[in-house]
């Protein structure tokens, strides 16, 4: 116990303080210099800490009685969260009953008030997500959707609210920008592409973007082999960091940012950059910095097969043995078609054998054909862009079934297309650009080679 002299001591040392708080701040000064030049002589006289007496103090802390923590458990509210992708089937009860929701109210207000009722109108698999309570009671809904406007539909998402303010159901909708995570992909080929893309995860839309990325170097139509391997960076666009797709059920994506395909042992590099000097129009580049984008597509199909190559062919029609002066992919009808180059239509419209045709002239006297298609998309004197959509895949004019017979002229001379898409000009990079260019490439080989070895057996990480 300590004495009254000790209280006495420490009273007034506090009185010293607050009378002289500047002269004791100095004092601790001196003392602490006085301190460091003696502690080395002094510190070997200080008692050794194993002789030093020891004390053990316990204490015993009272516990509630399970029955008392059962009952404040029984106090706390209870809040659940569940998840669901609304069908076309669905009403607002089979919605409600599939997501564990007992609330009549919630479903009379969901076919009644005219914001609510988007949540089923339209297209099917809008993202849910509740909020209830431990009776199945919704406190909140929210669905998130691709936007429905034309012109933000890939960039934005509509949020539909549905909470209780005040006891009250109320209804919002808002639309905000949609958010880019970065995924990464691998895969290698067993079959086919699509296969391997969907084995590894790999949206479609970014399997296509491969192909466009190496279409001048590889033949995705005829030399793919099992075992060519792939690795790819890309963009996934997420609605409040949850992923949402389209009506197809395909999963919203952003473009590639970099990818590797082997194909026969030989490894294709590339990456996606905007060149500031170009006004700043992204292309695809190889890590090399040599262009992936040439003057002209490799197909004017994203993804088919070639059933008739720049040969001599029977006829199947006129089942006469002639030259075939172009290429046809079999595709099903409705299949997109694109110009593979810049340039402008110089026919939109029906040609005997051709069928509904589409004529684009493009630089140095050069022009393509695209016949038998099911609709066109473009207008006579139109100007467009490489990629644009000219129309779909039919089976008009002297067709046997749906495909696109597809030519290049040189000069009005027909030129093999796969010959002439391969030997067409390249994008190049400006001088100026070359340095940013090669420290964003030596980044994306770094992160090409993190991927190669992080991702998993199911090919896929974020």
């Amino acid at each position: 116990m300590i004495d009254d002299a000790a209280f006495a001591a420490a009273a007034s040392i506090r009185r010293f303080v607050a009378r002289h708080p500047r002269g004791l701040a100095s004092a601790v000064v001196v003392s602490l210099t006085g301190f460091a030049a003696t502690a080395f002589g002094i510190a070997p006289i200080a008692p050794d800490a194993a002789n030093l007496t020891r004390a053990v103090l316990s204490e015993s802390v009272p516990l509630d009685s399970i029955a008392a923590q059962l009952d404040q458990l029984a106090e706390h509210e209870l809040t659940l969260y569940r998840g669901d992708l609304t069908r076309r089937s669905d009403t607002a009860d089979s919605l409600l009953r599939r997501l564990n929701a007992d609330d009549d109210e919630m479903a009379q207000f969901l076919r009644r008030d005219p914001t609510a009722r988007k949540l089923l109108d339209g297209r099917p698999g809008k993202m849910v997500q509740i909020r209830t309570d431990a009776q199945g009671r919704v406190n909140e809904l929210v669905a998130r959707y691709p936007a429905q406007s034309t012109q933000q539909f890939s960039t934005h998402f509509t949020r539909l609210r549905v909470e209780r303010v005040g006891g009250v159901l109320q209804a919002s909708t808002e639309t905000v920008p949609l958010e880019t995570q970065t995924r990464l992909g691998s895969g290698t080929i067993e079959s086919s592409l699509f296969a391997a893309t969907d084995d590894a995860r790999i949206p479609d839309a970014i399997a296509m973007q491969m192909v466009e990325m190496f279409s001048s170097e590889i033949d995705f139509h005829r030399e793919l082999r099992k075992g060519d391997r792939f690795t790819v960076i890309y963009e996934a666009l997420t609605a409040d960091g949850e992923p949402i797709t389209w009506a197809s059920g395909d999963e919203m994506t952003g473009r590639v940012v970099a990818s590797e395909f082997v194909n026969r042992g030989q490894s294709h590099s590339a990456m996606w950059y905007a060149d500031p000097d170009a006004g700043g129009k992204g292309a695809y580049f190889g890590l090399d910095g040599k262009s992936k984008r040439h003057t002209f597509l490799g197909s004017p199909l994203a993804f088919s097969r070639i059933t008739s190559g720049f040969a001599m062919r029977m006829h199947p029609i006129l089942h006469t043995w002639r030259a075939h002066r172009g290429v046809d992919y079999g595709a099903p009808s409705g299949t997109p078609v694109r110009s593979v180059g810049d340039g402008v239509v110089e026919f939109a419209g029906w040609q005997n054998g051709y069928g509904n045709v589409v004529q684009i002239k493009h630089n140095n006297d050069r022009a393509t054909t695209y016949a038998h298609l099911s609709r066109i998309d473009v207008r006579k004197g139109q100007r467009i862009d490489q990629g644009v959509v000219i129309g779909a895949v039919g089976a008009t004019g002297w067709a046997t079934g749906p495909h696109l017979h597809f030519e290049f002229k040189v000069k009005g001379v027909q030129q093999n297309p796969l010959a002439m898409a391969k030997a067409s000009e390249a994008v190049a990079i400006s001088p100026a650009a070359k340095a940013q260019f090669d420290r964003l490439a030596a980044q994306a080989r770094s992160e090409l080679q993190v991927a190669a070895t992080m991702i998993g057996r199911d090919g896929f990480s974020e």
